[in-house]
């Protein structure tokens, strides 16, 4: 007997595009191969109507970026009445929002690095730019990060040593998004965390650790074969490790997350594991983290697959 109808959503219109592709077509090898009549469905301007006549028991996200991150997508389709994979609409509105995670988990006492936000709309409208000197010590000196507050795949973050070449990362930033996040560097052991949902609560998969060759683990150092090294499990003490886990899991249930989330960490020379950000709809591809960490733990690509697809069907009306 034929198993359950799938769409698999893939593409769109974002900057991660490509990636999301690569994603998709992976997701949807694993679903045929696992006997589910599958349906890859490129996000355009007819996707609804599409769903409308195909009737899908259930929709896998395999976008990433704008529109497949940030609620749009997951409240479409709930006023479609179709199940989804991932995190519902709230969760991946706060989490898309780096701004808004990082103030989430100040304020319930996670580690997360010092940061200021700053708006297109601030600098155009209330004269931000003549504030920039007022940065450093508001973050605690340089060196910083500079990153857009909602974007993916390290699109348009910037490493700065020096004042000089502030304003024209917080330019770059902006460009992708519209507000920037000015944020303490961390030096240290880079970490990926995978949450995954289980009978039991949210299930901690080995921490991955990230040793990217240029020092910054950037767009091109994510997705271009060589340019990383990573490390499952990582390299840490176990006190360390075990923390790591624990804040991974504290993160997931502060966003409200479901099935699967992945918090992005570093580990700075204090020891102390500091929370960068929360992704909803890790990356499923050859390099991507969540099932390098899946196969350290024992499950395979199709098992996460399964496991993501039976979840959103046990919402079923």
């Amino acid at each position: 007997m034929n198993r359950e109808k799938i769409a698999v959503l893939m593409g769109g219109r974002s900057l991660e595009r490509d990636v999301s592709l690569k994603s998709g077509e992976r997701v949807c090898a694993a679903l045929e191969s696992l006997g589910y009549r599958v349906l890859p469905l490129d996000v355009t301007p007819e996707l609804v109507a599409t769903l409308r006549a195909e009737r899908p028991d259930a929709c896998y996200i395999a976008l990433h970026g704008k529109y497949g991150e940030d609620g749009t997508i997951q409240e479409l389709l709930e006023f479609l009445g179709i199940p989804y994979t991932g995190p519902g609409v709230t969760a991946s509105a706060l989490a898309w929002d780096k701004s808004l995670t990082k103030r989430l988990m100040a304020e319930d006492g996670i580690p997360t690095p010092a940061w200021i936000t700053l708006t297109a709309d601030a600098f155009k409208e209330m004269g931000a730019a003549t504030a920039l000197d007022l940065i450093p010590d508001a973050v605690g000196g340089f060196p910083v990060c500079v990153k857009p507050t909602k974007q993916g795949s390290a699109l348009g973050l910037a490493r700065i040593d020096a004042p000089e070449a502030l304003a024209e990362a917080l330019l770059s930033a902006l460009s992708y998004s519209d507000a920037a996040l000015v944020e303490k560097w961390v030096d240290g052991c880079e970490l990926a965390v995978s949450v995954l949902d289980g009978p039991d609560g949210p299930q901690v998969l080995p921490a991955v650790e990230i040793e990217a060759k240029s020092g910054l683990f950037d767009f091109s150092a994510m997705y271009t074969r060589g340019e990383t090294d990573y490390y499952v499990p990582a390299r840490l003490d176990p006190d360390v490790a075990a923390e790591v886990e624990r804040l991974a899991a504290r993160v997931h249930t502060l966003l409200g997350c479901r099935d699967v989330s992945r918090a992005d960490m570093v580990v700075g020379a204090d020891g102390v594991p500091y929370v960068l950000e929360c992704n909803t709809s890790p990356g499923m591809t050859e390099t991507s983290l969540l099932p390098m960490a899946a196969e350290s733990a024992g499950m395979s690509f199709q098992d996460v697959v399964e496991h993501l697809i039976r979840e959103s069907l046990s919402r079923k009306g």
